[in-house]
This record gives C-alpha cells, structure tokens and sequence, in this order.
C-alpha cells in the first residue's frame, strides 16, 4: 500500500481497498475560502458575501450569453429588480438569454426593449400584462413564450428542465452572510414562496435588498448557505404594489352577487364541515366569496383546517378569529397578509413546490378541499382560460390555476355571465390552462352550472334550490345578450406554447393580428 505525506506530517495510503482513492489533508485553509485567514482577526472579511455593485455581482457569476437568468414577482406591480438587473446586463453587452421570472407585469414594459435588441431570447413565466403582454402577443418574440403553472415551474426546476444560471431575488431583509426573509424591512413583501424554489436550484444566487440587518437574520426564508453574492440598492420595490391590480376588493353589485351565489354552491356541496380545508383565488368575486363563507362558518359553527395559496387581508383576519386554524402562505397578497406572516405562529410560508408540484412527494394542493377561481373563458366542456382576452392579448397568468383545480376535491369558477358586450361562457375558449376534467362547477350571475362528471354536487344543489342549468343552456342565456361572437383574427406565428403542470402541452397562443 503506497503511502504519502500530508499537510499535517502524516502518512496516509493513497488508495484503500473496498474505499477508493483518498484525498491527504492540505491544509485548513485550502479547501475552505469562506472563513478567518487569521484566527486572532477581529474583522471578518471572508465572511461578508456582499458586493459593491450589480454589475460586479453578474461579472462574478460568470453570466455569459445564452445563458438562463431567473427573478421572482412577490412584489408584483412594485417590483424593481428584474428592470433593474436586465439593464446593467444590457449595458454589459450580454445577449441572448432566456429570462425566466415566475411571472411578468405591467411594470416591466422596458424588457420590451431589451428583446428588440436580443438581450432576451426566450421567456419561462406563468404570466404576461400590460405592455410587454400587448407586444408579444403581437409577434415581438421570434421565439414562443413557455407559459407554466406555478406548480409546473416548480416541477421544472427541480428536475432540470428549466437550468438556471443566476438567480436574481429581491429581499427586503438581509444579513452579509446571506440570510433573508420577506417580511420586514421597508420593501416588505411577505412570503418568498417562488423565490425560494430559485434559491435552492440555480447555479449562482444574488440576493438584492435595501435593508441589510445584523447577523443572523432570523427568522429566514432564504438561508446563507444557498447565496453567493449580495448587492445593497436604494430600493428592491414598492410594497404598496403588491395589493394592486389582480387583488381588488370588488364592489361591483354584479361580482357580490356571484360570490354569495359561489358561498351557497360550497355549503351545499358536501365539501363544507368543520375541518374542510380552502383556497379563494385573486379576483374580485373569487376574493368576495371569502366574506360570505366567513358568514356561514360563524352561523354553523365551522372552522376550516388550513387555508392556502395567495393570502389575504381576509383570510388573516379569519385566522385571527380563530375560524382558519392555520395559514399556508406562498405568496402574500396584501399588506395585512405581509404584517401576519411575521407575527402569526399558524402563519406558515411554503415553497411553490411544496405548493404545487405534481411530480414531488406530495404538494399541499392535493389536500385542498375547496378552491374559489376566476376565468376570463369557459367553455361548453368546461375547459378555462385565465390568460388571453376576448380580443386574442395575454393579460394574465396561468398561475396556481390549474395545479388547484386537479387537486381539490371542489373546484369552483366564478365569472359573470357576460363581460361588456363579450360571452365568457362559449363553444371553445381562446387559450385552454385548465382543462375541463378538472374543473367543477362554474358560478355566474345567472346560474349555476356542473361538470356531469359530479353528479352527486348536482343533485346536492338541486336539493337546496339552487339556480342550476346545464352549462349549454348558460351559453345561449349570454348569447340572447351578446349574439354569436366573430373569430378572432389569430395569424400563424406563435408567440407562446401553454404547459399543462406536469410539462405537456396543452395550447399553444397565436399572433393577434392589428
């Protein structure tokens, strides 16, 4: 048996049967650069991950073109970091690169640019609004957008599909070691449900805050040993943006109507005993039906188990009643929801996977009961579109959609019957993102419908009187109202693919043409 010397004068074998080959010890320093050169230094320079700029962080992280950059959107219409990042990569030359955010908003109409001049090749996200939706939908991109699910971006980071290079996440709190959380500092954004699935996977993680904090920083979300680099900036985001847009407490007499309507169909649905379990999504009726429901369990003394998803002022509000026992939070839809993530114990942030991933030991979604969601479309087989309009744009996200709808025992959809001069209820919707095998009962402001695949629902709802069509006789209710709607006038370039959850393709999305 050959013998060597090591870094400590001792002699070691340099092979071991039934073990392999072996490493001699080098020295306590050569293999561990993040520690004290001098044991008798009161400073801690090798310590502290923090660096002057952006624009050295992306220069040591090697980004080249070609390359896969991914952000998170808990900031939602207050985010600043994507802007931010993609235009000192533009400065820096890099070109070609797949942006992967967990979604996209009207605040980040500049990256229509960035892809004119081929700093962006390829868009992953759940979704598309404003501007930047308006311009791909209209042939921006000479490569389709990849739409996915929250539980199907999960699923694709985690098994390779979707490599990302670097990872850029805002956190509005943070120590020199790398350790973050969302929910204090003055860019408060709570939950960092999709930035943490980013955390884990990417190859590089930069961590962007304006609030650095004394070491260690816990509560964390983000813990040090996932971060490379962090870069202190004036500001990450307006947390006031967060509750805009797609959270908006209706008032509109049309929406209460359809989410008193919606409370009804899950009391009488079978679904709805102490300990059930629920999710309301972010539209206005989806968000009101949380305040009929809160009315039914104080009147017949039902508390439900957990509530999920994207939380609510409501929601908080219910658990602090004691009518929701615990909080199962991936992202924070309001400010209320951001202060009760960092004082509530039952409050509990999760990763989108834990959330959502079809293909992981078990997401929470497959314990859901109840789930409360918008559409845009639905169709005669009950097929739902959340993310292209009555005119061909995208002005949504397929979000936790789809990854919902499967996993809870009652999937329900609320939508008026008519928009404007539009039928939501139609022969075959614009964009298919969840299919209709897994939605149902559909909720409007003229009638309740039911997928026949739940017979045992229907006849519940029968029996409470509810008013309940077939979904075929809701369709010429909107057509007395609307007639037949005209084709949309789709070219043949298209401008993004649909991913169903578990990586398939469902649909594919069009060019709108002028």
């Amino acid at each position: 048996m050959k013998l060597v010397k090591n870094a400590a004068g001792r002699e070691i074998p340099e092979l071991f049967p039934g073990i392999g080959k072996l490493e001699p010890f080098q020295g306590a320093y050569a293999r561990t650069p993040l520690v004290r050169r001098e044991k008798g230094s009161r400073t801690l320079p090798r310590l502290n991950k923090i660096v002057d700029t952006l624009e050295q962080a992306i220069l040591k992280c090697g980004l080249q073109d070609g390359m896969t950059v991914s952000f998170h959107h808990h900031f939602r219409e207050g985010d600043y970091v994507v802007n931010m990042v993609m235009d000192i990569i533009a400065n820096l030359g890099i070109k070609n690169l797949t942006l992967a955010s967990s979604s996209l908003t009207s605040c980040h109409t500049p990256l229509v640019e960035h892809i004119r001049k081929g700093v962006i090749k390829r868009i992953y996200t759940s979704g598309l609004r404003g501007v930047l939706a308006d311009e791909i939908s209209h042939g921006l991109m000479d490569t389709p957008v990849l739409i996915h699910s929250h539980g199907g971006r999960a699923r694709a980071i985690e098994t390779g599909q979707l490599s990302i290079d670097v990872a850029f996440l805002g956190v509005p709190s943070c120590d020199l070691y790398g350790n973050a959380n969302g929910f204090s500092g003055k860019s408060a954004c709570g939950s960092l449900g999709y930035a943490i699935v980013d955390a884990r996977h990417a190859k590089k993680v930069v961590l962007i805050t304006d609030n650095l904090v004394d070491y260690p920083n816990t509560p964390f979300s983000i813990d040090q040993d996932l971060v490379d680099y962090i870069v202190i900036v004036d500001a990450i985001g307006d947390p006031q943006g967060i509750a805009t847009g797609a959270t908006r407490m209706t008032r509109d007499p049309r929406e209460l109507l359809i989410a008193e309507l919606a409370s009804q169909v899950i009391v009488t649905s079978g679904y709805f005993e102490d300990g059930f379990s629920v999710q309301t999504g972010s539209g206005g009726a989806a968000l009101a039906v949380t305040r009929f429901l809160r009315e039914k369990m104080l009147e017949r003394n039902v508390k439900a188990s957990f509530a999920l998803g994207g939380i609510t002022s409501q929601i908080v509000k219910m658990h602090e009643e004691g009518l929701i026992k615990r909080i199962l939070d991936v992202q924070s839809f309001d400010l209320e929801a951001v202060r009760s993530i960092g004082e509530n114990r039952y409050h509990t942030e999760i990763d989108a996977s834990y959330y959502a991933n079809p293909l992981n030991k078990g997401c929470v979604v497959n314990k859901l009961n109840v789930v409360v969601l918008s559409a845009m479309e639905i169709d005669t087989e009950f097929n739902v579109n959340v993310i292209t309009g009555s005119d061909g744009i995208i002005r949504g996200a397929s979000g936790g959609h789809s990854d919902t709808a499967i996993g809870s025992g009652l999937s329900v959809i609320v939508a008026p019957l008519v928009r404007g001069r539009t039928p939501t209820v139609i022969d075959k919707v614009t964009t298919v993102i969840t299919p209709g095998e897994t939605v149902d009962v559909l909720v409007t402001d003229h009638g309740v419908a039911v997928n026949p695949r739940r017979p045992e629902v229907l006849e519940r709802l029968k029996a409470a009187r509810l008013p309940v069509y077939t979904i075929e006789e809701l369709k010429k209710k909107a057509e007395k109202v609307t007639g037949i709607p005209e084709p949309l006038p789709f070219g043949k370039k298209i401008v993004a693919l649909v991913e169903y959850r578990d990586g398939t393709i469902i649909d594919m999305i069009r060019e709108i043409q002028p």
